[in-house]
């Protein structure tokens, strides 16, 4: 067996052991689904008895020179039972329908489950190297086609093989010659089938990754649209853009002209068939073989067998697209996670903020280091700049300490404890944050700002505000704090932005904050205000800022001059400025 059928089986039996928790739904979508299959393999043969003494009673009344009439005793009994047989077909066709419509839509549920779990578990380097429009697209689109398919083409097709098997037997019976006949057209369906199929599921492969890659690339483009129109870049991104566009539509294309190409080749052999067996059939009644019941029995079942056969050709080519997206599905589930928090982790409840690094070393890669052997030691209370060139670790280095990323070597320890025997949110809840790039969810500003401590109270929330020197704006807004801020809360600006995130801060009161350039998006009045702000902020706090402007950072306890991920200076202000090296150059070239 082919890699490519191994891997395609195990897509579909790890995606069909996600539904075994509906065993009931199942139960019963299978006994509609025997129940529907054999009332449309009986009802014809039970059709071909009613018109042969139809037909043989109007005979009858014709040849006793008497007017025809239905009655109880005459047909009238069978007629109804073949009434029945039609309505509760389509009733058990309408209780397996409904059934998978809702084992689709819960397996649709249960990924989605699935996947926002495994979001939250996935580490930092995920996001880092799979584009957000690519990540949603498996979220969305990828799951709607699973649900899509499996609530109908996966029904129609289970139905189709049943119909197509029991018509089969059934001709057989009645015809081995006109049942050839169409078995010879049959295989021939079935030939042009496979084909496509192969065509079909490495199309629908390639369509879904052209979806995605259009829908990362329309995230990126809306996130920067500022700056695109700032740089004049429009036509440049929207030649991307449909290039992007264009490869999709060819994708799209192949996949759809494979997955409805087939359906009228078969129809046309289907039709073909039915000349051909309708000649055959004509000329066995004339030979009194074959009676006008059976004939139309025959032609039922024909239909049946050909229509399901068209729907099959039309669903297995469909099921390839859907095992391309359940694919794409389980692998995202398959990422690598981050390491589990430990059974019993230590706790620390009130941190004092002692930070220390330990000969650490980190790599984003195992065979490619970017840290080796960091060490450095941060007090209670203490200030820690952190400044150097772009790309020189600064970043990194604060992602370790919240460990958003793990150690290759050494350790991080907070008042003594390693952040590895201690679980991620109790690390984390010791820490504020105030990044250079703001991020504001749709609600008001007060839901904002309460985004670091959700059961604040009103009044906590605006001494907060006040502390931040964000109070005054806030209130000359249409509704204060109730203001509904959307649309990336474009009505405010940068620096009102920036303001509402270090209010957050000061909200949730943490011992140790992180500062990346928190003032860098605001005007120099307000920059001194807030800097008067922090400094009550920091007092009796560990601090840890991340800064370009060495102005900002000459009171720091201990300034960390990093490059190429490693810290070559570390010292404060006058230390470092006596010693002439790196950070001296800097300073001085700021101040020139």
């Amino acid at each position: 067996m082919s890699r490519i059928m191994k891997r395609k089986q195990g897509v579909v039996v790890r995606l069909f052991s996600q539904i075994t928790g509906q065993r009931i739904r199942l139960i019963v979508v299978a006994v509609s689904i025997v129940i529907y299959v054999g009332l449309s393999i009986y009802t014809p043969m039970y059709s071909a008895l009613v018109i042969d003494r139809l037909w043989q009673s109007i005979q009858e009344a014709w040849n006793e020179g008497r007017a025809f009439s239905i009655t109880w005793e005459n047909m009238g009994r069978e007629l109804t039972q073949l009434s029945n047989q039609y309505f509760f077909t389509w009733i058990f066709y309408y209780l397996q329908s409904y059934l998978m419509a809702n084992v689709a839509e819960s397996l649709n549920l249960e990924l989605r489950s699935q996947i926002a779990g495994k979001l939250g578990r996935l580490p930092l380097r995920f996001y880092d190297q799979n584009k957000a429009g690519e990540i949603l697209s498996r979220v969305t689109s990828d799951l709607d086609k699973i649900a899509d398919v499996l609530q109908n083409g996966l029904l129609k097709l289970i139905v189709a093989v049943g119909n197509i098997v029991g018509s089969l037997i059934v001709m057989f019976y009645y015809s081995p010659g006109l049942t050839a006949i169409f078995l010879v057209f049959m295989a021939v369906s079935m030939v042009i089938t496979e084909i496509v199929a192969k065509k079909n599921l490495r199309c629908a492969a390639q369509r879904q990754e052209t979806i995605g890659e259009l829908t990362g690339i329309v995230e990126e483009y809306y996130n920067g649209r500022n700056v695109i129109k700032a740089y004049n870049h429009e036509e440049e991104s929207i030649r991307r853009v449909s290039d992007s566009v264009e490869k999709n539509c060819q994708a799209n294309q192949k996949a759809d002209f494979l997955t409805n190409c087939v359906n009228p080749l078969i129809r046309l052999l289907t039709r073909l068939a039915n000349v051909v067996i309708a000649i055959a059939a004509g000329r066995a009644m004339l030979q009194g073989r074959m009676t006008v019941g059976v004939v139309q029995a025959f032609f039922q079942y024909v239909n049946q067998t050909a229509e399901p056969l068209t729907e099959a050709s039309f669903m297995i080519n469909s099921l390839q697209s859907a095992l391309a997206c359940a694919r794409r599905t389980f692998e995202l589930l398959d990422e690598e996670e981050e390491i589990p928090d430990p059974e019993r982790p230590a706790v620390l409840e009130q941190a004092q903020g002692h930070i220390a690094f330990e000969h650490v070393s980190f790599g984003y890669t195992p065979d490619h280091l970017l840290m080796k052997n960091i060490s450095f030691e941060a007090k209670p209370g203490q200030k820690i700049a952190v400044v150097g060139s772009t790309g020189a670790g600064k970043t990194t280095l604060v992602n370790l300490l919240m460990r958003f990323y793990e150690v290759n070597g050494g350790k991080i320890t907070l008042d003594g404890v390693s952040a590895s025997e201690m679980t991620r949110s109790g690390l984390r809840q010791n820490f504020g944050m105030v990044l250079q790039d703001t991020w504001l969810f749709s609600g008001t500003v007060a839901e904002n700002i309460a985004y670091s401590k959700p059961d604040a109270t009103r009044e906590e929330i605006i001494a907060a505000a006040k502390a931040a020197k964000v109070d005054y704006f806030i209130r000359t807004m249409p509704k204060g704090y109730d203001t509904l801020l959307d649309n990336e809360a474009a009505n405010l600006s940068v620096g009102q932005r920036q303001l509402i995130t270090i209010a957050r801060v000061f909200l949730c009161n943490p011992p140790i904050i992180i500062l990346d350039e928190a003032t860098s998006s605001v005007d120099t009045r307000t920059e001194v205000e807030i800097g008067m702000a922090m400094k009550r902020l920091m007092k009796g706090r560990t601090s840890f800022v991340i800064a370009h402007r060495l102005s900002t950072i000459r009171d720091a306890d201990i300034i960390l001059f990093m490059e190429q991920g490693n810290i070559i200076e570390q010292g404060n202000h006058r230390e470092l400025l006596a010693k002439k090296g790196a950070y001296a150059a800097l300073y001085y070239s700021q101040f020139e």
